[in-house]
């Protein structure tokens, strides 16, 4: 009996571990991206238990002992990549000037939480240039009002409906504009600002709508959120950057074409998971909450940042401008495929 659960289940992991591989938007599909970690953890399980109780004398046996490795090893190539196992991909910045660095810190506060103090302790321990908080409402809004003393330039974008943002920036905004990129309810930021240098930087915050049961069937208006910003950034003449909760993991196909067609790089490659959700569950964590940016700039700090009340952990970069060491750093290849799989997947969107 005990050989023939082992085998059934070798063969369901495989095609749980494979599928996310195809271009199924379908958030039973797309939920199989997020705990790659934790699949990874359990595939392992599975193969020394088929190694412990099968004694392999049929060829369904070997079989399906051979795919759950697989399994393990895909898994590993998608997982390795954040751990210190890996070159970096943006590399350490060692020539501190603080004229050209740039801190930022991006929080989803959970709107039913109610921790506002330990938000404030926070960036007044942090100290961030720019401040994304998402899901905010009228309720945020007030109860941080003692942010517009060092933060008076500001986007407040108050909702209901768990797509709130409030951005606050102690430079000023020489653009700024609220989009609706996909989705009437669902609002995004660009804006730019200038370094005390004087260079010039463009950011982009983003919220999309996650795939689950209860909010998108399928991660059809995120990846086209996604990859419509990821042309503007590849199209921007200054360095840009990209952050917030993308309701996507770092490993995901999606986020994969995001970087190709967007040329932007990934700080934590090389350096961790960094995971930002959930904050409640330590065994069932994984990196939500995001920053992209072009090869302009290196890196000086990130780190997850503690507790808040919310499901999400905050998180904080530090990045340094460095427009000499800009070719040392090597994003994602983009090719013909790439460009129109992203067209197809933006185009569905407005269908």
């Amino acid at each position: 009996m005990i050989h023939t659960v082992l085998i059934i289940l070798e063969l369901t992991l495989f095609v749980l571990a494979f599928i996310t591989l195809l271009n199924i938007k379908h958030w039973s599909v797309r939920g199989f991206d997020f705990p790659k970690v934790q699949l990874l953890v359990l595939y392992v399980i599975v193969a020394v238990l088929s190694v412990i109780f099968e004694n392999y004398q049929t060829n369904l046996a070997i079989l399906a002992l051979l795919l759950v490795s697989a399994a393990i090893v895909f898994h590993l190539i998608r997982v390795v990549p954040y751990t210190r196992l890996y070159p970096k991909e943006v590399q350490n910045n060692t020539h501190h000037d603080t004229n050209n660095t740039l801190t930022i810190m991006s929080f989803n506060v959970l709107m039913s939480n109610n921790q506002y103090a330990v938000l404030l302790d926070l960036v007044k321990q942090n100290k961030p240039d720019l401040l994304l908080l998402l899901e905010t409402n009228k309720t945020w809004e007030t109860a941080l009002k003692a942010l517009d003393a060092d933060y008076q330039y500001q986007i407040k974008i108050p909702k209901e409906n768990l797509y709130g943002m409030h951005f606050y920036s102690k430079s000023p905004l020489e653009t700024s504009q609220v989009h609706y990129l996909v989705n009437q309810d669902i609002p995004s930021i660009s804006a730019t600002i200038r370094l005390a240098s004087g260079q010039q930087i463009q950011l982009f915050g983003l919220h999309p709508m996650p795939p689950s049961p209860t909010e998108s069937a399928n991660t059809v208006n995120r990846d086209a959120e996604l990859l419509l910003v990821g042309k503007e950034a590849a199209a921007s003449e200054i360095p840009v950057v990209v952050f917030g909760d993308l309701n996507d993991v770092a490993w995901s196909r999606s986020t994969r074409l995001f970087k190709k067609i967007s040329g932007l790089l990934d700080p934590r490659i090389g350096r961790g998971h960094y995971n930002t959700f959930h904050a409640d569950y330590a065994l069932l964590r994984w990196p939500l909450d995001h920053l992209f940016h072009s090869k302009h700039f290196m890196l000086n700090v990130i780190k997850v940042l503690p507790h808040a009340g919310s499901d999400h952990f905050p998180i904080y970069v530090s990045l340094q401008f460095h427009r000499e060491h800009n070719h040392q750093q090597v994003s994602l290849e983009c090719d013909l495929d790439d460009e129109e799989e992203a067209e197809k997947n933006i185009n569905e969107a407005f269908q």
